[in-house]
């Protein structure tokens, strides 16, 4: 259930961004730090990247769970994959945040 939703929102998300996108907003570094001072777009974003995460968890935990042999190798397999996941999701915040306070 949650691939699904994650699903439904990450298709939602980029149907709006390639709309916004081709309605014509600057291609600079200027224009794309204007585009995130927008609490409301910073925010999106952030549960656009959180939906992803997700969605990536439960397939990658699916295939480690149908593909890698039970017991430690499973664990370590699930634990590296998860602390990935952990580590771009605190790098995605860190570059978020300084999007929108900067």
């Amino acid at each position: 259930m949650w691939q699904r939703f994650s699903a439904a929102y990450i298709g939602a998300y980029l149907v709006f961004a390639v709309i916004g996108l081709v309605a014509g907003q600057p291609w600079d570094y200027a224009g794309w730090r204007a585009l995130f001072q927008d609490t409301v777009l910073a925010v999106a974003t952030g549960l656009f990247f959180l939906a992803l995460f997700v969605h990536a968890w439960v397939g990658g935990r699916d295939i480690l769970m149908d593909y890698a042999p039970a017991g430690a190798p499973r664990f370590m397999a699930l634990a590296l994959f998860a602390l990935f996941l952990l580590a771009l999701g605190v790098w995605l915040a860190l570059i978020l945040v300084r999007a929108v306070v900067v």
